[in-house]
């Protein structure tokens, strides 16, 4: 262990790495058991701090669940902008059934975050269905923005259309194969935008 390493393991943890820790152990928590099945005091339980700590830095279980959803909708939405390829819509279509396809098939997978969390959150004034929503809102936004792209007459419909398909792949991923997912939602994402399917 060298000076840097010593010292790192006896400095003191910040408010912003304590609250990473909760965060992160909810997510894992809500992502593999249920947002309604995680008790405050499970998450609390496996970082290992006490109540007054967890509720410094969210002041309720409602809080930290929003604040879960924000940290995934920031990952997806760093993943799509990645895959964009922007003037190239169907490149963009090709490499985000690619990752959907990986991604759905992959080990302990359990479904989109947000889908989950609005199948347990019924009420449209819901706080933790308001982070649902804003990020749906975003995807749309960027198919819709694809669709465009692809010279699409009605882009707002062919971005609904290509929502169902992806939330659709979500549920193949549990019964087929990644190739095979991939494959099956880019022929379906390309006829949409009028662009043929490779041969």
């Amino acid at each position: 262990m060298n000076a840097d390493t010593a010292a790192s393991a006896t400095r003191p943890s910040t408010a912003a790495d304590t609250r990473a820790r909760i965060l992160a152990a909810a997510s894992e928590l809500f992502y593999s058991h249920g947002i309604r099945a995680t008790s405050a005091d499970r998450v609390i339980e496996q970082v290992g701090l006490t109540k007054v700590t967890f509720y410094r830095h969210f002041r309720t279980k409602s809080d930290l669940v929003v604040a879960y959803l924000q940290a995934q909708a920031d990952a997806e939405r760093g993943w799509i902008q990645n895959l964009r390829r922007t003037g190239d819509p169907a490149g963009s279509l090709r490499a985000i059934a690619a990752g959907l396809g990986a991604a759905s098939c992959s080990p302990g997978f359990r479904g989109c975050a947000f889908i989950n969390a609005a199948a347990e959150f019924a009420r449209d004034d819901d706080p933790v269905r308001l982070a649902v929503d804003a990020h749906r809102r975003w995807m749309l936004g960027e198919l819709a923005s694809i669709a465009a792209e692809a010279k699409v007459g009605d882009a707002e419909a062919a971005a609904r259309q290509l929502m169902m398909l992806r939330d659709g792949a979500m549920v193949s991923g549990y019964l087929d194969g990644p190739a095979a997912v991939a494959a099956s939602l880019e022929a379906a994402f390309l006829s949409i935008v009028g662009v043929a399917a490779p041969a």
